[in-house]
């Protein structure tokens, strides 16, 4: 685009909603984005962009990918999306489809979003029986080990796969915990392929889990919703038998994502 179209463009777009435009193209795209991809999709001049750039990016809204150039949602962007996912409207809709799932189940069930370092339980509802396995709203779980975590790490490009895996050593909290590289890259193709995550025991012994993605407009994944249950109740097998009714309260909480 010309200069002089870019400038007509700064002028006809209010200063107060430029920032905005550019949170939104960030978060829709879902990858990093570089500031020529922001200048050739609003139209607005490139010091324009980069200004606006390094005030969110001081504020905490966007973060500076590996590369260096590129720019993803930082914490404050998040974290605005976990509240705007919490609103009252959203939350009770959202619980009365939870509770469905969970009742039809009778096991416990979790709605988690991916955060930067792992994924953070929005919302679950709980079991009736008495020998329950307790992680509260808000806790955050590692996404190697867990069936919400291992859904996530399925939907990300191969490159931040690979920068995901080479950043740190991979942890195990039980004897089935899939630290070998080879071994989890395995896993998670298998989990593409198949549309679902297991996690037999590999971050509470004891505890199984099935996991199912919830996606966006665009087919990405926003949250899981997911079931857990002690292996004296369900083993994975018998919670793989749900899967059905996974999928069909995942595909309701898109619905209202969307509504």
């Amino acid at each position: 685009m010309a200069q002089t179209d870019a400038q007509n463009k700064d002028a006809q777009i209010p200063t107060n909603l430029r920032l905005l435009l550019i949170l939104e193209e960030v978060a829709r795209r879902g990858v990093a984005v570089k500031p020529s991809d922001l200048i050739d999709t609003l139209g607005l001049a490139k010091p324009t962009i980069h200004r606006l750039l390094q005030t969110a990016e001081a504020e905490g809204f966007l973060q500076r990918d590996l590369d260096g150039r590129s720019f993803g949602p930082g914490p404050r962007l998040r974290r605005l999306s976990v509240y705007t996912m919490s609103s009252e409207h959203l939350r009770t809709a959202r619980l009365a489809i939870l509770r469905d799932v969970a009742d039809e189940i009778g096991e416990t069930c979790n709605l988690a979003v991916p955060d930067r370092e792992g994924m953070i339980y929005l919302d679950r509802v709980e079991t009736k029986w008495p020998l329950r396995i307790q992680l509260p709203i808000g806790t955050q779980v590692p996404f190697h080990c867990t069936a919400s975590g291992k859904m996530y790490l399925s939907t990300l490009r191969p490159n931040k796969l690979n920068g995901y895996l080479s950043a740190r050593k991979l942890h195990a909290h039980t004897e089935q915990t899939l630290i070998d590289h080879t071994a989890l890259r395995d896993e998670i193709k298998r989990i593409s392929r198949e549309g679902y995550s297991k996690d037999n025991e590999e971050f509470m012994a004891g505890m199984a889990a099935v996991a199912v993605p919830v996606v966006d407009d665009q087919s990405r994944l926003v949250a899981t919703l997911s079931v857990h249950a002690p292996t004296q109740r369900h083993d994975l097998t018998g919670l793989l038998a749900f899967l059905p009714v996974l999928r069909v309260g995942a595909s309701r909480l898109s619905k209202l994502l969307l509504s």
